[in-house]
């Protein structure tokens, strides 16, 4: 199976935009805010949260960035005026991380005040390492003046630990995932048993310390380990969710839910959509071999 998901991943270039767009309709829920409105809705009736997420990242231009903000803030005011259970998620270098740290900083504090005047929360994304520590240092600096604001953590990275050690001291609420961008391995662990090991570390280390934590996988193992660690520590429903991708392992998803469990779907929106695509099946060529058997499964029902 790993063999074929390679093989999908590799010849998608190839391949026609009209079919990839098949391909990311599965996981993408359209070009604009209200078509992620609407995938939520639906989400919400069945009893799902939901994280809605603008697509746009690495921007080069205080403009663009600019945009962005002011289509996170458009988020805010759709989910208040829709009702809708859902928060918001969103990469720093999509405000300008890489054109001025300050900017970006003053970018996401709008944001945040935005969405604390409207009782909402907000998740900010982890990027490749080389965005770690300045995401890691706004968060913190962001977290001196508000407390609806959380991050993200990669098992797969070595130095997640550390930095995990770190901000249960401050409380924070956690996003944890193995992590899908290329690293060097003296940076990321390679094989899947080390980056699950880690996975199950850092998660019983945030749940110690009173954290709460969207887990955030579609590995079967992964979630039994959740499970146990959950029944262990005696944890309310309330002390943590599990989060999946929109399209992903959806029958898990359902398995998840019938147990009981507080779920979360990322919905990811715009029209930034092929190159995410092309990138998010290059990063992580299971997510591909998921969504080709969707759709083969989807046609013979």
């Amino acid at each position: 199976m790993h063999l074929l998901n390679n093989i999908v991943v590799k010849t998608l270039p190839l391949v026609p935009r009209t079919l990839v767009r098949k391909f990311a309709n599965r996981y993408i829920a359209g070009d604009n805010i209200n078509d992620a409105i609407n995938v939520v809705k639906k989400l919400n009736d069945r009893g799902i949260m939901a994280t809605i997420d603008f697509l746009g990242e690495d921007v080069i231009n205080r403009e663009d960035a600019i945009r962005a903000k002011e289509e996170c803030l458009k988020i805010l005011d759709n989910i208040d005026a829709n009702k809708l259970k859902a928060n918001e998620s969103l990469k720093l270098t999509s405000l300008g991380l890489k054109i001025d740290y300050d900017f970006c900083l003053a970018n996401l504090t709008d944001i945040v005040a935005h969405a604390e005047s409207l009782k909402q929360f907000i998740r900010i994304d982890m990027e490749d390492s080389t965005c770690t520590t300045d995401t890691i240092n706004i968060y913190r600096e962001i977290r001196n003046k508000f407390n609806n604001v959380g991050i993200v953590i990669q098992s797969y990275l070595r130095r997640s630990m550390n930095d995990v050690l770190e901000l249960v001291k401050i409380r924070t609420n956690f996003r944890l995932c193995k992590g899908i961008y290329s690293e060097p391995e003296e940076i990321a662990f390679k094989s899947r048993t080390e980056i699950q090991e880690n996975f199950v570390r850092l998660l019983r280390t945030m749940l110690e310390n009173g954290c709460y934590v969207g887990i955030a996988t579609h590995d079967e193992y992964l979630v039994e380990q959740a499970y146990s660690i959950i029944s262990q520590l005696k944890l309310q429903k309330n002390q943590y969710e599990f989060q999946m991708l929109l399209g992903v392992r959806e029958g898990l998803r359902d398995s998840i839910l019938n147990d009981g469990h507080r779920l979360r779907v990322y919905v990811p929106y715009g029209t930034h959509w092929y190159e995410y695509s092309l990138r998010r099946f290059k990063e992580n060529p299971e997510i591909a071999g998921y969504v080709v058997k969707n759709i083969f499964n989807s046609g013979k029902s």
